[in-house]
């Protein structure tokens, strides 16, 4: 045998190995997302609870100016929580394709949006003080908990983070 017939087996066993893939895995990326959303939706469900059942202040929804209690409530903090881990998601997946060092882009970003949703209760109403910083209380909650899990869900779904 000759050396040419040495290296064409070499040759034939490197490519029969898998390669890593680099990048993302948009399947695990977006299950994780996925669960993300059902896990930020509890949270809020579980902080309304908190707050309504066991301190008895109600929750100021997004975008209304007065409070709200119960179901109503409930629904609205759940499904803008679930909308929001499904975007922090969609913002991960985007800027792992798109930019260099996705994660810090990615923290600063939705460090930011955490801090509007925690500081608008605050400013953007006139009712009491305990509605407000309660309803603060739960978004900055809802957005870290997102944050952290969107993190880790890249970095399980990636070669890179």
């Amino acid at each position: 045998m000759s050396e040419a017939d040495d290296r064409t087996r070499e040759m034939s066993r490197e490519t029969a190995r898998p390669r890593p893939r680099s990048g993302v895995n948009p399947g695990r990326l977006w299950a994780g997302g996925v669960a993300t959303a059902v896990i930020a939706a509890l949270i809020a469900l579980v902080g309304l609870l908190i707050l309504q059942v066991l301190l008895q202040i109600p929750y100021l929804a997004p975008a209304v100016s007065e409070p709200l209690d119960g179901w109503a409530a409930a629904q609205s903090l759940a499904i803008w929580a679930a909308v929001a881990g499904l975007a922090a998601t969609g913002l991960a997946h985007l800027l792992l394709v798109a930019v260099p060092s996705p994660m810090s882009y990615f923290g600063w970003i939705a460090g930011l949006l955490t801090a509007l949703a925690a500081v608008s209760p605050l400013i953007l109403t006139e009712q009491p003080w305990t509605v407000r910083i309660a309803t603060a209380v739960i978004h900055l909650v809802i957005g870290m908990s997102i944050i952290s899990l969107v993190t880790t869900t890249v970095t399980s779904a990636t070669d890179r983070a």
